[in-house]
């Protein structure tokens, strides 16, 4: 009887020295392209500007409102928050922005009380609709530097809408 010979990995055929190397890089290419194609579906869609500077602004896929603007004439996006009364942003934009000063306070938030400060008389837009004089809390954490929440320190300037999977802002007074 005699033995049959072993083979070595240098026998083995090509496609199966590479073949999981092959599967492992069709699945990353497979999941790169799902990940653009999510982060591009879930992209907040641009503020519509209707005539008499009524804006529109669009459901996102996961419920909320988002738009661009500025704060203190820093680019933020904004999560447009009805519940909370004033616009918000963090502590670093605030320096990036130049927002220094302000009346210290206390913040009381869902996940409980925040340390922070108000100031008062910034400029704030949102597409074309520009509000002076508005309250900016500056203490909000979490999140990317540029993000800030549109509260009602701007909204309260605006009637408010919910329909059609839209929030509309009409400036009082139009």
């Amino acid at each position: 009887m005699s033995a049959s010979p072993t083979p070595s990995s240098n026998d083995l055929p090509t496609g199966l020295k590479w073949g999981p190397f092959g599967i492992v890089a069709v699945w990353l290419a497979v999941l790169g392209v799902l990940y653009l194609l999510s982060a591009q579906y879930l992209k907040p869609k641009p503020v519509a500007v209707l005539p008499g500077g009524v804006l529109v602004i669009p459901m996102a896929p996961d419920g909320h409102f988002y738009a661009t603007g500025t704060v203190g004439g820093k680019s933020a996006q904004f999560l447009v928050d009805t519940g909370a009364s004033m616009v918000t942003v963090s502590e670093a934009f605030a320096r990036q922005a130049g927002l220094v000063g302000g009346t210290p306070t206390v913040f009381k938030t869902a996940n409980g009380d925040l340390q922070g400060r108000v100031l008062t008389d910034v400029p704030v837009s949102l597409g074309p609709a520009q509000v002076s004089g508005v309250r900016v809390g500056v203490g909000l954490v979490g999140g990317e530097p540029d993000e800030a929440l549109l509260g009602q320190s701007f909204l309260n300037q605006f009637e408010i809408t919910l329909a059609d999977r839209q929030m509309t802002l009409k400036p009082k007074g139009h």
